[in-house]
């Protein structure tokens, strides 16, 4: 039979560093040898190359630098039209290729993965919410990470006849405790004070709220590990002082990527104190989890709470709540049996939901669908 030939659309790649970019990673070398697979993302620069990354064609366009965080490649359309896939699969929000979709008229098959609603560019969103509600319309599927998403969504509420949820994978070998991982943990823990270490991994943005973790740590008896960089670094330093807790966290910077499997395996809890709906899914829950970890996040009204379930894999908290923060990571510090059996349940939901087989397995599922015209075709407002 021959195979479907599919173009993955999305703003950047490999070596960018992002959740989206290591997903649609994740996504096209999953499925490369069972479909015909491309990418077609921006360049950080005004040139257009064409890599073979792991066995994947990546074809990043000439660009003319950033607004509001989408890559400007003026030729996207012409791309587009000239590849001529039986499917693009577009990963949203990209207001540039979505346009650029809209342009170039091409008669393919559409399969939208929904990551997350736009948040802060109000004005601009605005003036591209016609294009949007065009573009997801004329969506055979759209693919969201969670049913949290599609319900809460106040876009997807208008398209949930097309939308179907595909869980996020992650690579569980990555994060199995080898000897190496485990001496490299061990170490870590040493170096991090031997008990009661509590683990962050992320960047240090507004929204991932970090500075209600950092109030938090008045009322905890342990070493808080912060694993990332951002803007926000200075800032929660000098709040760190300012409370008396400075001795009590460590700001370890970005964890390269050989470094993360030993970063969860030292710590006893991880925690994701996220404020807004600009987190969407929170895919380092699944990585602590894949390690063993019970997790401490926020009950937003996305696919936070879904990735980590609430006595099952952790414990939710209402966002921007220290006070919440301590109570539910010093309960798990105080309870080693509880913190080892929703660990060990949320190791087990991983390797089960979460891996990266089941995501291309879904996947290709609807790419199938759409090739045998089975499609949803919900038209949406």
């Amino acid at each position: 039979m021959k195979k479907l030939r599919v173009l993955q659309v999305n703003k950047l790649y490999y070596p960018h560093i992002g959740g989206v970019e290591k997903h649609v990673q994740d996504l096209a070398e999953s499925i490369k040898d069972e479909v015909k697979v491309k990418v077609l993302v921006a360049n950080t620069s005004f040139k257009t190359v064409v890599e073979d990354i792991n066995g994947v064609q990546v074809i990043k366009i000439a660009s003319l630098g950033t607004l509001a965080s989408a890559p400007l490649a003026p030729s996207l359309w012409l791309w587009l039209r000239r590849l001529q896939p039986d499917i693009y699969h577009f990963h949203f929000p990209y207001p540039v290729g979505d346009v650029s979709y809209l342009l170039a008229r091409v008669k393919g098959k559409l399969v939208v993965t929904y990551h997350s609603d736009i948040i802060r560019q109000k004005r601009l969103l605005a003036l591209y919410r016609p294009f949007m509600s065009r573009f997801l319309k004329k969506a055979d599927v759209i693919i969201a990470g969670s049913p949290n998403m599609v319900a809460n969504s106040p876009v997807l509420k208008r398209f949930s006849a097309k939308c179907k949820v595909v869980n996020y994978g992650i690579d569980v070998d990555r994060f199995k405790l080898t000897p190496e991982v485990e001496k490299n943990a061990a170490a870590l823990r040493r170096r991090f004070g031997g008990r009661n270490i509590i683990l962050f991994v992320g960047r240090l943005i507004y929204y991932k709220g970090v500075s209600y973790l950092v109030e938090a740590m008045r009322d905890i008896d342990g070493m808080l590990v912060l694993a990332g960089e951002g803007g926000l670094r200075s800032e929660l330093e000098k709040k760190a002082a300012q409370l008396g807790v400075a001795d009590k966290i460590i700001f370890f910077g970005r964890a390269k990527d050989r470094e993360l499997p030993a970063l969860y395996h030292a710590c006893d809890i991880f925690v994701l104190p996220s404020v807004a709906r600009t987190e969407a899914f929170g895919l380092v829950q699944l990585e602590a989890q894949a390690c063993g970890k019970p997790v401490v996040s926020t009950n937003l009204p996305t696919g936070v709470p879904y990735a980590n379930l609430d006595n099952v894999t952790g414990l939710i908290v209402p966002p921007k709540d220290s006070r919440a923060l301590a109570i539910a990571i010093s309960r798990l510090l105080d309870e080693p049996e509880l913190r080892r059996q929703l660990g060990s349940q949320g190791k087990k939901r991983v390797e089960t939901e979460f891996t990266l087989a089941t995501m291309a397995a879904a996947v290709l599922d609807i790419y199938r669908e759409i090739g045998e015209g089975r499609a949803l075709r919900g038209e949406g407002r």
